[in-house]
């Protein structure tokens, strides 16, 4: 096949249609440069539920293994699993997911021993020129004895290392709902939950990569309505919705009204800090509410704002020693986890924090969610940074008022705050709006809007 790796090598990782984009020729090339750009001489792969993932992965091993190379095949998986491997067993691992995106993509999101990440500045970009340069003759030959390719279980290691960061054995009898969304989280939920005094109530935990119920994006409003109609239905306590490949989790309170990842947070933040003496770094991008911050430092902690984007939450963690980071993406990092992203114990850190206490969720989140947010607005715009100039210009020399360019645009007042910041991959711009209350929000929501899409 002829591929354009531009389209296909994202920022920090590969994802395409297959088998238009890509396929399992084009993967054992991405092997066989893995190992050679990492230098790895064992690795560790897994997979999701998707129908091409199992061909695409065996693919990667055997242009891994002609190289050289050991390769541990732990099968189906979460993401955060196959960060556990990594990090357990001090392999460089790659996983082969589209997270979120529909049934015909594929992909692979790759890191280093230690579950440390393979990006465009970390090693990506010379994999990608090696699979360029290898595509029309195929990869050289090796002369190493080739490795080998073994099976390994991990779901219940995985489980266990999670169950041990947080303490679960105190907590009242609580009713979950979880929406799987047929993606990995009907895998993993049954076995790291199991024993604990929940009362499951499973949806879409079939293993199913055509996504036949709605997409496996639990930011989307559309693709929690069940959720949030089966919580009430049950009268459970929480609901739980996980992402494709279940490194995201997205949460709804007993009314089944959504909660705020900055929200979900600022609460695992401030157990963080709990646990290691009220002290510590925690690491949060700049679109997450004015609440994180503050929890923050009412928790004894030292807040550190971040652009947005997984690749600047891991490397600010690995130079500032953090012990916590979080996204509005739903997105949750931990020094105990080879400082990566897994949204199942920060699904754990919620139910323990609802199940050590008498009240409702609601109740309990209502301290971490201060402020009226806009949520993240697109506009489709024909020069993204004519109308980043046309904003700074509208708020620049305001009375307090202050400008930043950390990423995109800031403008930050006494009760309120909005960035806007461009798509690296679309002719978009991005709003994020919060204010004290809601109606100063709107009115700084829609200036905003009406400078970006004027």
């Amino acid at each position: 096949m002829t591929a354009d790796l531009s389209q296909l090598v994202k920022a920090y990782d590969v994802r395409g249609v297959v088998p238009d984009q890509w396929d399992e020729t084009l993967a054992e090339l991405f092997g066989a440069a893995f190992v050679q750009v990492t230098g790895a001489d064992a690795i560790v792969t897994g997979h999701d539920m998707r129908p091409s993932s199992p061909g695409l992965s065996r693919a990667f091993a055997r242009g891994a293994a002609a190289r050289g190379v050991d390769v541990t095949e732990i099968g189906l998986c979460s993401t955060d699993q196959l960060y556990y491997a990594s990090g357990a067993f001090g392999l460089a691992g790659a996983m082969f997911t589209a997270s979120h995106n529909p049934a015909q993509y594929n992909g692979i999101k790759m890191c280093r021993a230690g579950a440390a990440p393979v990006g465009q500045d970390t090693g990506l970009s010379e994999i990608r020129e090696l699979v360029e340069s290898w595509i029309d003759s195929g990869a050289p030959t090796s002369d190493a004895t080739p490795g080998t390719i073994t099976r390994r279980d991990t779901l219940e290691d995985y489980s266990a290392h999670l169950r041990g960061l947080v303490d679960l054995t105190s907590i009242r009898p609580l009713k979950v709902v979880v929406d799987a969304g047929n993606g990995m989280g009907g895998h993993t939920v049954p076995t790291v939950f199991a024993g604990l005094p929940l009362t499951l109530v499973p949806m879409y935990f079939e293993l199913d990569g055509t996504f036949p119920n709605h997409e496996a994006n639990p930011l989307d409003p559309a693709n929690i309505v069940d959720l949030q109609k089966r919580v009430r239905e049950e009268d459970a306590d929480l609901g739980i919705a996980f992402d494709g490949d279940a490194d995201r989790c997205f949460v709804v309170d007993e009314r089944g009204e959504p909660v705020s990842p900055s929200a979900i947070t600022a609460l695992v933040a401030a157990r963080e800090l709990a646990r290691n003496g009220g002290k510590g770094t925690v690491i949060h991008n700049l679109i997450t509410s004015w609440s994180v911050p503050e929890v923050v430092r009412e928790n004894g902690g030292t807040p550190v704002r971040t652009r947005v984007g997984h690749s600047f939450i891991k490397a600010e963690m690995a130079t500032s020693g953090a012990i916590f980071g979080g996204e509005h993406s739903a997105h949750y990092y931990f020094k105990d986890f080879w400082n990566a992203d897994t949204g199942m114990l920060a699904a754990l850190h919620v139910l323990a924090a609802l199940g050590g206490q008498e009240g409702t969720l609601s109740a309990l989140v209502a301290q971490y969610d201060r402020y009226a947010g806009s949520g993240e607005i697109n506009s489709t715009v024909d020069d993204q940074a004519g109308r980043l100039a046309a904003i700074k210009a509208a708020y620049e020399g305001r009375e307090d008022i202050t400008l930043d360019e950390l990423d995109g645009l800031t403008v930050t007042a006494t009760d309120w705050w909005f960035n806007v910041r461009p798509s690296n991959t679309e002719p978009l711009l991005r709003l994020n709006a919060e204010a004290r209350d809601e109606p100063t929000m709107v009115k700084v929501r829609d200036e905003a809007l009406a400078i970006i899409r004027g």
